[in-house]
């Protein structure tokens, strides 16, 4: 596996878990609280640490594939493109939970989350293009 790709995989997914949960389980945990159904949720003693884990690892490695792909090469390059892949991402799963469950209440709360994963993976995608280093 090319370093650039490895790097930004476990770099991007160590930032993944830590901004999601400073913004999502902190910052707006008031928020989307009331904007989504939350009684399907694990309590925290009985989170699966592994999953939790390996998701943010594979999202990691999705963004760092794309803007290696793209040719990402500085602050605005991950800025932009991670912004892309964030409300493209948050747009099909939150479409497809609001369309299919109860779990999002309102449009609002998609708007919502789709803004906050927009911004927080924008912020990823520049961790990842200012940290992989050259080849």
């Amino acid at each position: 596996m090319n370093m650039k790709i490895l790097k930004g995989t476990v770099i991007g997914g160590v930032a993944f878990f830590f901004l999601g949960w400073l913004v999502w389980g902190i910052l707006l945990a008031d928020v989307m609280t009331n904007l989504m159904d939350t009684s399907l949720n694990r309590p925290d003693t009985e989170m699966v640490w592994w999953a939790i884990i390996l998701s943010n690892l594979v999202f990691a490695q999705l963004l760092t594939l794309i803007l290696k792909w793209s040719g990402a090469n500085g602050a605005l390059d991950g800025l932009k493109i991670g912004a892309l892949v964030g409300l493209l991402y948050a747009l099909t799963v939150d479409l497809g939970m609001y369309s299919m469950t109860t779990m999002i209440k309102s449009v609002t709360g998609i708007v919502v989350d789709v803004l906050v994963y927009t911004v927080v993976t924008a912020v990823i995608g520049l961790i990842i293009v200012l940290t992989w280093g050259k080849d």
